[in-house]
């Protein structure tokens, strides 16, 4: 165990900085294990106090002010001095070691590459500053280097032989600064804004990726473009430059005019990036640019707020994905990330509010509750306020604040403002945890109908008692024959109770949570009968696709207890889905997809039992190949029906169809290995060719996993696929010793975090494998979180996460995932990050 207890931040002891700095000017004279940083602050006091500089790592070569010699106090973490007059020139010169940061947190190398990563708290481990996020400043910057790209934020000031300035006029804070300088090609464009301003779009890739990088400035040509016109935003700079990254903690990252990204997010041909990483560029390109104004011009007063600027920006992007392509089939994989990450966090010991009040380490903080959770607390607003009061809002947010390190008051006092409403009851989804439930109670009374709407929050860590939210939710009434008889009402739910009546004559099938209207679990007494209705006529996309859901884990969850085949009605439901070409394809596929094993554990939890894992896989599995076997004619019919001729487009059209036709192939691969083959073989496209690897993994083909390898054994994206879907479709009782073998191939590279998720993160997506009743795959995570955590605890930190569930399970089972964790815990180097999530994780407390 480590010796001091780790400081812990609060919320309520925010203060603004007696001194603040209002400029900064560096100089990078970059080398691989000694760089140098010269640093001039123009500072300015704003209170009584000294000025407390934020720095780790750094090697202080020396310090005036206005260009004297001045006191100072120092330590491993900050630097303390208090100058007296009101303005003065703060200067610093450090050096620091690139090449040894293994963190990929403040300046770092990537395979010869000088690159930063500075959100949320890695600036101060590049030279000392004010390391907060309301501390906003224009920068002046020069590179010194021999690396061909030397780029920084802002727009270019000159350049030379070994050099180039850089200018960001606009204010911001630390986090959002960045620094490329390597060996890179461009690919360029010019887009002219809605005002008629030319702006020059680079996309900078390593030598031979160039071919690759259409896609990406495709994507934030559309973005640019749909910002100007929903929401009115145009970009402010010269240039917009986006650098991909091998090396990468997370996906990208929205530093001023200067976007970094994980490769994986970038780089995309038909060859070799399926549909899903095509849609996946496409969302994250818009939304780091979305940042621009929802983050970068407006940002966060402080991290507590990281909300205010994460929320809104998926929210925003999510938005941007359903324009772009089908709005139904959007919103129901939003539901399901949303399902899967974050109410599973709601459910369990990291549960906290979408403005956390304390932490220890804010990268701990960047979770699905912050980002999911806050972009639906968005969509709820937009709800209660309609479209046009959203704008309106939205319009005032950004004439008010532009240029301002903002809080959830201001964004809230915005939309009172706008549109003349109340917000204090609302307030409560950002100052409480928990997934609200919420009950509905149907009674045919006198030709009418009355709907009852209760709704409660269990306890959370540190907060036992919830008050009522503010709950929008929307919803229909449907006859027995499959009329809409109401179209789709807006309740207000204010109170724990509510009831609503309307004079229609019964019985009717409610259409409750329209378009998953609030992130909230619903406890209604549905019949598989108007389970049924509901997916054949309701004329909500969401709720027709939630019925299937809910019919699917009704029959896998029969099979696991009572072992009934599957039901012929169901069967009958999905063959007549399967068929109707009237459906978006894309949608049709949504609803064939059997519920994850994760989910289906958190069903059996809610209804007060103890999941096991392999019952759940057992139970799904069958339902799964009986599926392919009653529906083997129509699947094969859609197969032939939804080839897509000519070349390859990632459109959402054809993306539908081949989502169906893959996920139809998918269900016929147990029944005829043949058909899986000949799709592998003939594969045009990396879409069509992983669909058909994994269904051959999945039937346990012990060749295909080499033919794939000696084909793309040489491109490092493809191969993180490689090395996740063996783990992921292997059969439980080989997922971990597969694991462990992998771990020896020679192209695993742990120190990348890429590929360290596709291994080790594969077998965590393999549930059944992962709680493997001996506890090798706990012992097995647990080991490589401690080989990671020394050199990147923020990685490390973040895949702890596959033991917040252990409590679910049954004793045995916890008993060796407690001793996991605090086998880790024990641990007398472990950093701040991973100590902190496994306090969190075992105490069931919040720090």
């Amino acid at each position: 165990m480590r010796d001091a207890a780790a400081q812990i931040i609060y919320l309520k002891d925010y203060r603004p900085v007696p001194i603040t700095v209002h400029h900064v000017e560096l100089t990078f004279h970059l080398s691989p294990n000694a760089t140098k940083v010269q640093t001039t602050l123009h500072c300015a006091r704003q209170s009584e106090g000294p000025m407390v500089l934020n720095g780790e790592g750094l090697k202080l070569l020396s310090l005036t002010v206005d260009g004297s010699e001045h006191p100072y106090d120092h330590d491993d973490k900050s630097l303390t001095l208090d100058p007296k007059q009101p303005r003065f020139t703060l200067e610093t010169l450090v050096e620091i070691d690139p090449q040894s940061n293994t963190a990929l947190d403040g300046l770092y190398m990537s395979n010869g590459m000088y690159c930063t990563q500075c959100e949320a708290e890695g600036f101060r481990k590049i030279t000392y500053m004010l390391d907060r996020p309301d501390v906003m400043a224009t920068y002046r910057v020069r590179i010194e280097s021999d690396q061909p790209v030397l780029l920084s934020n802002g727009n270019p000031a000159a350049q030379g032989p070994g050099w180039a300035d850089w200018d960001d006029p606009h204010p911001k804070p630390t986090y959002l600064f960045a620094l490329v300088a390597g060996d890179l090609r461009p690919t360029s464009e010019v887009y002219t804004t809605s005002e008629q301003k030319n702006v020059t779009l680079n996309i900078w890739v390593r030598p031979g990726d160039e071919g690759k990088t259409a896609y990406a400035m495709d994507a934030l040509k559309r973005s640019m473009r749909w910002d100007e016109e929903i929401y009115g935003r145009t970009y402010d700079l010269d240039v917009f430059n986006i650098v991909a990254v091998d090396d990468f903690n997370m996906g990208a990252m929205e530093n001023k005019g200067l976007n970094i990204f994980n490769s994986k997010y970038v780089l995309a041909s038909p060859e070799t990036a399926t549909d899903q990483d095509y849609a996946a560029i496409e969302s994250i390109v818009a939304h780091e640019y979305f940042h621009n104004w929802t983050g970068n011009r407006i940002t966060c007063r402080d991290w507590f707020q990281l909300c205010l600027k994460e929320g809104l920006t998926v929210f925003r992007d999510q938005q941007f994905s359903a324009d772009m392509r089908s709005a139904p089939v959007q919103r129901i994989k939003d539901v399901l990330a949303l399902r899967s990450r974050q109410f599973r966090e709601d459910a369990g010991p990291l549960a906290h509010p979408v403005r956390p009040e304390s932490f220890v380490e804010i990268n701990n903080f960047y979770t699905a509750t912050v980002y999911e959770k806050g972009a639906e607390v968005i969509a709820m607003l937009r709800h209660l306020v309609g479209p046009k009061g959203y704008r309106r809002a939205l319009s005032l947010y950004f004439d008010r604040h532009d240029g301002q390190a903002c809080t959830i008051e201001d964004w809230l006092q915005v939309f009172e403002d706008a549109c003349g409403r109340d917000l204090t009851q609302f307030k409560r989804w950002y100052t409480q945890a928990g997934t609200p439930r919420v009950s509905v109670s149907v009674e045919d009374k006198n030709s009418q109908i009355q709907l009852t709407f209760r709704q409660k929050t269990p306890p959370t860590p540190g907060q036992t008692e919830k008050a009522p939210y503010v709950i929008p939710i929307l919803y229909g009434l449907l006859s027995e024959d499959g009329q809409d008889l109401v179209g789709t009402q807006l309740l207000e739910m204010t109170s724990e109770q509510t009831t609503v009546t309307h004079n229609v004559a019964g019985p009717v099938v409610p259409s409750i949570l329209r378009g998953f209207s609030a992130p909230v679990i619903l406890d209604i007494a549905q019949s598989d009968a108007d389970k049924r209705l509901l997916l054949a006529h309701d004329t909500d996309p969401f709720n027709r696709w939630e019925a299937a859901r809910s019919l699917a884990k009704s029959q896998i969850l029969a099979t696991m207890y009572e072992d009934k085949a599957p039901d012929a009605q169901w069967l009958e439901a999905l063959r007549t889905l399967t068929t109707t070409t009237t459906l978006d394809p894309a949608f049709r596929a949504l609803c064939l997809a059997l519920p994850a094993q994760d989910d289906l554990a958190q069903t059996i939890v809610d209804a007060g039992n103890v999941p096991d894992p392999d019952e759940i896989y057992r139970a799904r599995q069958s339902i799964f190949e009986a599926l392919g076997l009653a529906l083997g004619p129509e699947l094969r019919m859609q197969i032939d029906a939804l080839q897509t001729p000519g070349p390859y487009t990632p459109d959402a059209k054809d993306a539908g169809k081949r989502a169906l036709k893959n996920t139809c192939l998918r269900l016929l691969a147990p029944h005829d290995g043949t058909l899986v083959k000949t799709a592998f073989e003939s594969a045009n496209n990396m879409t069509d060719q992983i669909a058909s690897f994994a269904a051959l993994l999945s039937i346990g083909d012990k060749d295909a996993a080499q033919r794939f390898e000696a084909q793309w054994g040489h491109d490092r994206l493809v191969m993180d696929k490689w090395f996740m879907l063996q783990i992921t479709e292997a059969k439980p009782p080989q997922a971990v010793p597969l694991a462990l073998d992998l771990t020896k191939h020679l192209a695993f590279e742990p120190e990348n975090p890429n590929r360290f998720r596709a291994v080790i993160g594969g077998l965590i997506s393999n549930p059944a494998g992962f709680h493997t009743a001996s506890g090798a795959g706990y012992r097995f995570l647990a080991d490589w979180l401690l080989w990671l955590d020394p050199k990147n605890p923020q990685t490390a930190a973040r895949m702890s996460t596959a033991f917040e569930t252990w409590r679910r399970y049954d004793p045995d089972r916890q008993g060796l995932m407690q001793e996991a964790m605090q086998r880790m815990q024990a641990s007398p180097t472990l950093s701040d990050n991973l100590n902190e999530m496994l306090t969190r994780m075992l105490d069931g407390t919040e720090p």
